[in-house]
């Protein structure tokens, strides 16, 4: 029930979003492959940090972008290069959306919320710096998580802060502080938190696809300028 709430709720009320990014009228994005369909996406373009960041920022600067969008359940090869997404069955399908851009770039607060937990997720392919925010929709609760962050982001910050809607709270953070990553920000939704504190898995098991899917909607429409222009 909560899921049909929050997809209603994101056809109809949500222009009144504030843009996650600074994106301005002269600017644009590039929607990123990174499935297992890319065959650019090999050998050390995926288990070399800097050999990654170096071939989506060409692809950016190439584009004229200003950042690199994409990855809901998109099926990705890249997770191999970490532990964290192995075990029996490994983890390959992405839940959040990523936008990919320059260290240090603000992120806002889409909604008025308050935090709901936060860690330093530091193993090599985690989320590193996390901030998970609590929104309520109509007496009805749902989360938002960034992953990535800088490790700056989380001093000062206590379980139950309030973070007002268009707050500048959490910035790109470098590697290593990021999970080894080329800056970006992990966005992803969830409906329930199922007993999770400063994290929550961003990458499932192709077996629980649809599970996860179900707890995490579509996060897309909570970055308002994702329905505006595209290169």
């Amino acid at each position: 029930m909560m899921h049909v709430k929050f997809e209603e709720w994101l056809r109809s009320g949500a222009e009144e979003v504030f843009p996650i990014m600074h994106l301005n009228q002269t600017e644009t994005w590039l929607a990123l492959d990174l499935s297992v369909e890319n065959q650019e996406l090999q050998g050390e373009r995926i288990t070399d940090t800097i050999s990654m960041g170096a071939y989506i920022q060409t692809k950016m600067q190439e584009a004229g972008a200003k950042y690199g969008v994409g990855g809901y359940n998109e099926h990705r090869a890249l997770y191999a290069r970490s532990e964290v997404f192995s075990g029996e069955e490994p983890r390959r399908i992405h839940l959040g959306i990523d936008i990919w851009g320059e260290v240090g770039t603000p992120v806002f607060a889409p909604l008025p919320g308050r935090v709901h937990s936060f860690a330093m997720n530091n193993a090599f392919g985690d989320y590193g710096a996390t901030i998970i925010l609590e929104h309520n929709l109509e007496g009805s609760i749902f989360y938002t998580l960034y992953g990535h962050l800088s490790a700056r982001d989380l001093e000062g910050l206590y379980n139950g802060k309030p973070i007002a809607k268009g707050e500048e709270f959490a910035h790109l953070g470098e590697p290593h502080e990021n999970g080894h990553w080329p800056p970006h920000l992990h966005f992803q939704c969830m409906l329930s938190m199922q007993g999770k504190q400063g994290d929550y898995p961003g990458v499932c098991s192709i077996s629980e696809r649809n599970a996860y899917l179900d707890n995490c909607p579509n996060p897309a429409p909570l970055i308002t300028w994702l329905k505006n222009r595209q290169n």
